[in-house]
């Protein structure tokens, strides 16, 4: 399956948003609630163009005993480099930028399409079902626990947009892939949001895209893969890049984790030395 078009950016090309991003003057709107750190909802316009966009400030960022403090932002910014280096662009447009409460990240806001599978609106890509087995064009991820002594399979769409993602997510490390942090988008376009969990050295994968592991990886993920390796070596520009956002044996964790992909060639299976599945899991 080719990629879909990019964001629809009425005008503006990648470089342009990201652009606009890092050079727009930020003016919050309000602040999106039930979020663990801060984050802000806002509007950047810069030489007559105007977006409405994410703005996390580290001020805002809550400590985290497996992570240093004040870093979530810089690996924001470094899951969308990585993301653009595979040439899916599974994350939107993400800049590092002072804004009004100082030094965070800033993300293109990305409004999801609502719909419930039906012709109006975008495909379902999650369930639970009443069955043993997932149904045809779906995925097993595991059985939860539904109430009253009750449980159901919880699955997710045997979708290439999904698979892509989920290659991504064992590249850099994904602590906290939940439901809620996918975005359906128009034009058949799939966005992944909220990254500061990642690119720890230790293995954390987090995720409930578990549908393909120790199943091969798609020839397409093999080369980009391997195109990958060659653009994190030491003194790529990439690298140089990432070297700025996370830490050097940061750096070279993500470096054994891209080779030990191509080395398998099959989609990661949990480790069993951390919990596979996030809760709460949307």
């Amino acid at each position: 399956m080719p990629a879909p078009e990019r964001i629809p950016s009425r005008g503006l090309t990648e470089a342009g948003l990201r652009t606009l991003l890092a050079e727009g003057e930020l003016t919050v709107l309000g602040q999106v609630r039930g979020a663990s750190n801060a984050v802000l909802y806002c509007t950047i316009s810069h030489e007559g163009e105007e977006r409405t966009c994410v703005y996390k400030p580290v001020a805002g960022e809550q400590p985290l005993w497996d992570f240093p403090d004040g870093t979530l932002a810089r690996r924001e910014v470094a899951a969308y480099e990585i993301s653009e280096a595979t040439g899916w662009g599974l994350v939107p447009p993400t800049v590092l930028r002072e804004g009004p409460y100082g030094e965070g990240m800033c993300q293109l806001w990305i409004e999801a399409e609502a719909g419930d599978g039906d012709a109006e609106g975008p495909p379902q890509l999650l369930a639970l079902v009443e069955d043993e087995e997932p149904g045809e064009g779906w995925k097993a991820v595991g059985f939860a626990e539904v109430g009253e002594g009750r449980t159901a399979l919880l699955v997710h769409a045997d979708d290439p947009r999904l698979r892509r993602l989920a290659v991504l997510d064992a590249v850099i490390n994904n602590g906290d892939r939940k439901g809620g942090h996918l975005l359906p988008a128009p034009g058949g376009r799939l966005y992944g949001i909220d990254h500061g969990v990642t690119f720890n050295a230790d293995d954390k994968l987090r995720t409930l895209l578990w549908g393909w592991a120790g199943e091969p990886l798609t020839p397409e993920a093999a080369e980009v893969l391997d195109r990958l390796s060659a653009a994190i070596e030491p003194g790529a520009e990439l690298a140089t890049r990432l070297g700025e956002l996370i830490t050097a044996a940061e750096l070279d964790a993500l470096r054994g984790r891209v080779d030990g992909l191509r080395a398998s060639g099959r989609h990661p299976q949990p480790s069993g030395d951390w919990p596979p599945i996030p809760w709460p899991p949307v």
